[in-house]
């Protein structure tokens, strides 16, 4: 009896876990809110199992992690050009990305996944070009939302 009742809460628990996943969309933009070369939003939050779904609303684009800029120990990711994929998030921390050709131009963002961890870190970072002004930007409201 026990053993029934302790695995049906265990399928109980990971449905309901897989059940509140959330997915956040962010888009590949050749002209954003904030100008040229963007993706929005630049920030994302999110909770440990969530995902980011990379839209390349222009085409052109792609999505790469920064090295230095991710948590340790969790994995990089990209994203080919023109193509959109959903990334899971699964270690908590900040996630720096960018678009390799117009990454000179400021088109990088952020994923916080549950706190951010490892920001001292990730500031770190070799950056140069316009990227370093606009991770400036994204580091501060970072900073400001956990205020």
């Amino acid at each position: 009896m026990f053993k029934f009742a302790g695995g049906a809460l265990a399928l109980f628990m990971a449905t309901a876990l897989s059940a509140t996943a959330a997915t956040v969309d962010v888009k590949m933009l050749t002209h954003g809110s904030d100008g040229a070369y963007a993706f929005e939003p630049g920030v994302v939050r999110i909770h440990s199992g969530d995902s980011v779904r990379f839209i390349p609303t222009d085409r052109g684009h792609n999505v790469q992690s920064i090295p230095g800029m991710i948590p340790e120990g969790a994995q990089s990711f990209s994203v080919p050009f023109s193509q959109e994929r959903t990334i899971k998030f699964t270690t908590p921390g900040v996630y720096g990305y960018k678009c390799l050709p117009h990454y000179s131009f400021g088109m990088v963002g952020l994923v916080v996944v549950d706190n951010a961890n490892n920001e001292a870190q990730a500031r770190k970072a070799p950056m140069y070009g316009k990227a370093k002004d606009r991770f400036e930007q994204l580091f501060q409201q970072v900073d400001n939302a956990s205020k």
